[in-house]
């Protein structure tokens, strides 16, 4: 049975590791803000496949929401992420209170590098720094050796990394394919928020990204009505801007309003 738990002396209780741990141990952790999809299932299940203990932390973290951002609305579903969870044979459900995580309010932060300051780090100020701060602190709560994320999510993926490389983290990062819906749309918890008009508007995302090409991404998004873009950009795997005469993997990355619903969605493209 999936054991819910709320504090970290619950978690170091159930998972088996009070006070120093054995980092001989294995154990998994994908972290989520809850309102779960078969996104989400689909890191618990590549988790698994390390026959290692499976820890889910559902958490809506502050920090990473800013002025006038859907934290107040975010979908919290505990109960029913419980259950999906229970049903994938998770060892134990983390899900602890904003007080519980930052008993001492935002003290202390950590702040990403400049790759945190583009793409969703222009548009949404601080919210990598959020990100990778409750990361951090879930790492170390669970003692964690291996740790699954969604690439939907591509930029937080490679902030991450960074910041496990950096810090001399010992946990390996690992990225999983981004899920979607039959339309072509990338599951997110925010997509509940789409009317049926607002989804066949935003399957122009999806189909815009397949097109594999920046140029061909943009004539489709500008020609269609109903998407507010805010941004369409191509980079390297890491991230970085494409040097002149670049050829072999790179990343295509969006970001758009539809409606008052904000999505974001990538995809792996090869140049030359």
């Amino acid at each position: 049975m999936t054991a819910t738990i709320h504090t970290p002396d619950e978690l170091a209780r159930a998972i088996g590791r009070p006070g120093r741990p054995d980092r001989s141990d294995r154990l998994s952790l994908v972290p989520t803000m809850g309102a779960l999809h078969e996104g989400h299932i689909s890191l618990v299940r590549a988790a698994k496949t390390l026959g290692a203990p499976v820890v889910v932390s559902v958490f809506v973290n502050p920090l990473q929401f800013g002025p006038g951002e859907d934290l107040a609305t975010y979908s919290r579903s505990l109960e029913r992420d419980v259950e999906l969870l229970e049903r994938e044979g998770v060892d134990a459900v983390f899900a602890p209170s904003a007080e519980t995580m930052y008993p001492s309010g935002p003290r202390t932060t950590i702040q990403p590098g400049p790759k945190g300051a583009i793409l969703e780090g222009a548009s949404r100020p601080g919210h990598f720094a959020g990100v990778l701060t409750v990361v951090a602190k879930l790492f170390s709560l669970t003692c964690a050796t291996d740790a699954f994320f969604g690439e939907k999510d591509y930029q937080q993926l490679v902030l991450v990394r960074e910041m496990a490389a950096d810090l001399n983290l010992p946990v390996r990062v690992h990225g999983r394919p981004i899920v979607r819906e039959p339309s072509g749309l990338a599951l997110s918890s925010r997509n509940r928020y789409l009317s049926d008009a607002e989804r066949e508007v935003a399957g122009v995302l999806s189909r815009a990204l397949a097109t594999g090409s920046l140029d061909r991404a943009r004539s489709l998004i500008d020609a269609s009505s109903g998407l507010d873009l805010d941004y369409l950009e191509l980079r390297t795997p890491e991230l970085e801007e494409i040097p002149a005469g670049y050829t072999g993997p790179a990343r295509l990355l969006v970001a758009a309003k539809v409606g008052t619903t904000r999505l974001i969605d990538n995809a792996e493209v090869r140049l030359g």
